[in-house]
């Protein structure tokens, strides 16, 4: 296929995006904005489970499902000049069957007639090579800073907005600091190191400050496949609901998935990219380790930097499970319960392969090994009902 997204590189192209990082995105999408492109994070909701199986089918996992949909009812809708949009989505390049799913994705387009729109690959492992976003070393400090400050809105918010005094103090705080960052992403003020340690005490300072209700449930940590843990629509909103029963929750960082993804996939390389992208790993857990130790110097939780995360984890999981989100899963439940949070929701989409194997595959030997520790396994699909997730999460919280 023609590549026409750089044929027509003189117009400013618009980035439909899928919605995937709930906390990320609306700072994320200022890495790709510049002359060349103009980026939009897609927020259709409505039947997109339906529109994507219509073009597509039930074989495929649930986030693609629901990526088509998005993407497939964002085309329909009449705002985007088809000549000036393309798709992008981002591929691991490893054996995640999401990984390699952009084939699949070009052929929905194809049978929903948008076969003339690009669909664009981001990725560090060379894929995709005609159809691949052009990435500079401008977007790549611009998204490691969204993605830092993304992790602590993300942290600080799902502590305490379920015990908050004053209904939506949190989410305005939350919107507050938004338009901050975006402001200082695109301006380019706060990308330094010494700016993001600044920045982060400020926003736990602020957030130290929400008045809070005496009476409190127990965290609930939740871990499990990268979709479906970050984005309301891949786990039906599991976050809402725990906030509706006065549950605070904590999803750990995008930050620790990208210091995964690099450890496991890049920097194991012994070419030069290979220590560049070790570099990049120093650079990035530098900064974990600043927003870290800020957190829990205003009595938050947050789990440690990558690699004491990662040492903490060697007991009990293998570290040659690296096929999407891998020895990731197991990591996270093992730093969740030394972080002394006890009940823990496992998060999937049915018939994920790598995450029953690495993830499933582990409920029981952590369920043994980690004394006192609950783990409940939730599976999410379009056949799924809501109801029995919400009955299993009540269960979890109660017991």
């Amino acid at each position: 296929m023609p590549n026409r997204l750089w044929d027509n590189m003189k117009k400013k192209i618009t980035l439909l995006i899928p919605a995937m990082l709930d906390f990320h995105f609306p700072l994320l999408k200022y890495a790709f904005c510049s002359g060349n492109y103009d980026a939009v994070i897609l927020d259709y909701s409505e039947n997109i489970a339906e529109v994507g199986l219509r073009y597509s089918h039930n074989d495929l996992c649930y986030p693609v499902i629901l990526i088509i949909g998005q993407m497939i009812t964002a085309l329909k809708s009449g705002k985007y000049d088809m000549n000036e949009t393309a798709f992008m989505i981002p591929q691991a390049g490893d054996a995640c069957r999401g990984s390699n799913y952009i084939f699949m994705i070009r052929k929905a387009m194809k049978r929903a007639g948008f076969g003339n729109v690009p669909v664009i690959s981001l990725n560090f492992k060379g894929l995709e090579d005609e159809n691949r976003l052009k990435i500079n070393i401008g977007m790549i400090r611009r998204g490691l800073a969204a993605v830092m400050y993304g992790d602590i809105l993300m942290i600080l918010c799902n502590q305490i907005k379920a015990y908050e005094k004053i209904p939506g103090e949190t989410d305005a705080l939350c919107d507050k600091w938004i338009g901050i960052l975006r402001d200082g992403i695109i301006n380019g003020k706060l990308l330094s190191v010494r700016a993001m340690k600044r920045t982060f005490e400020e926003i736990s300072l602020d957030f130290s400050k929400v008045k809070l209700t005496s009476s409190r449930k127990p965290l609930v940590g939740i871990a499990g496949e990268l979709y479906v843990k970050y984005c309301h629509l891949g786990n039906q909103n599991i976050g809402g609901f725990l906030e509706e029963e006065h549950c605070g929750y904590y999803i750990n960082g995008f930050s620790w998935y990208l210091l995964y993804y690099l450890d496991t996939h890049l920097a194991e390389n012994n070419s030069v990219m290979g220590i560049a992208y070790k570099a990049v790993m120093t650079y990035l857990e530098s900064i974990q380790r600043e927003m870290t130790l800020c957190i829990r110097s205003y009595g938050f939780v947050c789990l440690d930097e990558f690699s004491i995360f990662k040492e903490k984890a060697s007991e009990f999981v293998s570290f040659g499970c690296n096929i999407a989100d891998g020895w990731l899963i197991g990591g996270e439940i093992v730093n969740l319960y030394k972080s002394g949070i006890r009940k823990i929701a496992c998060v999937q989409p049915f018939g994920c392969m790598p995450n029953h194997v690495f993830g499933k595959g582990i409920y029981s030997s952590l369920q043994r090994r980690l004394d006192g520790i609950m783990i409940s396994s939730f599976d999410y699909d379009s056949g799924s009902a809501g109801v029995n997730a919400d009955n299993r999460i009540r269960m979890l919280i109660d017991f």
